[in-house]
This record gives structure tokens, sequence and C-alpha cells, in this order.
């Protein structure tokens, strides 16, 4: 049995982690109006072995989740449930932190307590997607926030942040990635602005530094992490010439902050990354605290990945939905089981609670 890097312990000053081994954010949609149902206890204590646990996207607003059946974390019943959840985490040895999103102009009334959708600009996403009654509806056009009413979702972020950690939760990780309200700030696609908010890289990118800033003063920076997508083509945003000068200045002003980690979400299409090696040595050299990477990983592409220098953390996402105990599994070289997309995002306890740890009766290769 070889040691693998991915099981060994992650320490620095700020954070002490098992195994190098997170389990990525992934929206499970098992809420009821915002409010986790009791099985999400089960499935997060489940994979608490984890060297670090990233919620599910949890919305900071009614309005703020993409998707039918989004947890939240914007009024006390929820925080209750969660506070829950993470007690149980912990009780096992684990470490977990908030995913906190804002969708924007992703989503349909119907799923966003009948609430408009809002963006930077009021420029729809050309998709539909599945809203209470079983149909595909369009998304529909965004109410473009203005700029009086730009420090009102900065503290919104900023509210959430504070319920996380009143809930338990070790620190929070900012979505600012896959199209939600952050990232259309960032995109020029999507932000066709003319205030201070929108134009140059640092008008676009002015609303993500200002909440990072105001949870840093809320919770501190060694409890803040931030999912980024560079040049990830998703709910309408395109690449535009200035996007490696944008994402250059990103990790550049995330480095004077002095955040606790940077976890960039990966694409494979037709076999090939979304972020690119020479980009993660970039990165490399501009931040010099934690990097995580996610999607499409195996576990040796993984191991190969940490092995280079350049990342510190790799998150898995399917294979820890069918593997609850994907850490022992790689610790000790025992095949991994698949997974049934079918019941990725919607149902009940079958497919989110019920694989067993340790099976060997239906596996998928390394």
């Amino acid at each position: 049995m070889s040691q693998k890097k991915l099981t060994t312990p992650f320490t620095n000053e700020n954070i002490s982690l098992s195994n190098r081994v997170v389990m990525a954010p992934m929206n499970r949609r098992r809420a009821v109006n915002g409010l986790p149902l009791p099985s999400m206890t089960t499935y997060y204590q489940q994979r608490a072995g984890a060297g670090l646990l990233i919620s599910d996207n949890i919305a900071v607003s009614s309005n703020g989740g993409a998707y039918m059946n989004t947890p939240g974390i914007y009024h006390d019943e929820q925080k209750l449930a969660w506070k829950k959840i993470v007690e149980e985490v912990h009780q096992k040895g684990g470490k977990i932190f908030a995913q906190l999103v804002q969708a924007g102009r992703v989503g349909h009334p119907a799923i966003q307590n009948n609430e408009p959708l809002i963006a930077p600009s009021a420029i729809a996403v050309n998709e539909t997607i599945r809203i209470p009654d079983n149909s595909y509806q369009n998304m529909t056009i965004p109410i473009a926030i203005t700029t009086e009413e730009i420090p009102v979702w900065v503290n919104v972020f900023k509210q959430a942040a504070i319920n996380a950690i009143e809930a338990g939760f070790d620190g929070v990780e900012i979505h600012a990635a896959h199209g939600f309200l952050i990232d259309q700030f960032i995109n020029p696609f999507s932000n066709t602005r003319t205030d201070e908010y929108g134009g140059s890289i640092e008008n676009r990118t002015r609303f993500l530094f200002e909440v990072i800033q105001e949870v840093i003063a809320t919770v501190g920076k060694n409890k803040i992490g931030i999912r980024l997508s560079p040049f990830r083509k998703i709910y309408d945003l395109k690449s535009y010439p200035e996007e490696l000068a944008t994402h250059e200045y990103i990790l550049d002003e995330l480095q004077k902050l002095d955040i606790l980690y940077i976890h960039f979400s990966n694409a494979i299409s037709d076999g090939q990354p979304s972020i690119p090696i020479s980009f993660l040595r970039n990165a490399r050299e501009r931040f010099k605290n934690i990097i995580m990477i996610a999607g499409g990983f195996t576990v040796k592409t993984a191991e190969e990945i940490l092995r280079t220098g350049l990342i510190d953390l790799v998150a898995f996402g399917k294979l820890y939905i069918s593997n609850p105990d994907l850490t022992e599994r790689i610790k000790n070289d025992f095949p991994l089981a698949d997974w049934d997309e079918e019941t990725f995002y919607h149902g009940g306890d079958k497919g989110y609670i019920d694989y067993p740890s340790v099976s060997f009766s239906k596996c998928t290769d390394y």
C-alpha cells in the first residue's frame, strides 16, 4: 500500500486538516423552503472523514438560491438546522465551511419565493430551468441592482457569514463562480454597467472585494475562502479579452487581503480542463495561502497535481456522493463505488444517505 499525499495532514498557522481531501460544495437540493432536512445531518456526518467539508450552496437571501430546494441561512430556523449539522460533523472530528451564494440572474421567481431575479444588468440567461410544477421555464429578465442598493447586497453576504459562524461553521466560502451574482459582476457579458461597478477590471471586481472586505471585518480573514471559476463558460458567460488580466488582478488583491484559501472550480470539456496548468503556476506565484481545486479529478490525477506543489488540497464531488468513506478508501486502496446520476439533485434518502461504506459490489476505476 503506497503512501498518498492526499491522505497526509495539511497544517499551517491558520488551519489544521487531517488530510488533503475536500468534499466539494454540491447542491444536492434536499431542503424545503430553504430549511435543511434532517437527512442532511446524516449526509454530512457520513462524510466527516474529509480533511474539509464544504457545504451545499447556501442561499444568503430568499431569492438567492438558483435551484429548487436549495438550503438557506437567512433566518434563525435555518441557522438552528445548520447548527445541528455542524455539531454532528465536529463530533466526528471533521471541519466544515459554509458556501454562501446569491445566484443573481440564475433561477426563476417561482423558485425564489416569487421574488424577481437581481443582477448587475437587466440581461437574462438564455436557458430554461425546472420550477416547482416540474415544467421547464425560461429564466426571466433580472432587475438591475441600483448603485444605491449595492451596500444592501454586500450586507446580505455579511449577515449570512455572521449566521454561519454563529451556527458553528469553521469558516465561510464566498461563491464568486459559476455565473452567479458575484461572477456576473466580474464578467462583461453580464455586466454592462456604466457606474463604478462596471467597465474596468477594478470596477467589475469592486462588488466582489466589497463583499470580501465586509466579511473579513465580521469573521476574520483566516475564516474566509472564495470559489472562482476562471475561463469557465457557463450561463451565457463567455471568454473576453481581459479575462486573464481580470483574474490576475483578483489573485493579487486576494493576496493583499490575506484570506485563507482560493478554491478553483475546473471543468473538463473535450478532454481539456477549463483551467490550464499555466494559470495554476501563475496563481501559485501570486497567491501564497491555500489553493484548492475541484472538477473532474480521479484519485490518480488528484495525487499527480498535489505533487506538483501548485495545489494544496483537492476537492471531490461525484466520488463523495457515492463514497461517504472516500478518504479511507483512498488510504487503503479500496475500490470506489459508482454513483447514480438520477438522484443527484432530487429525491429523498435514496442516492443520498444510503451509499454504504466500503462496498465491493459495484466499482469504478481510479
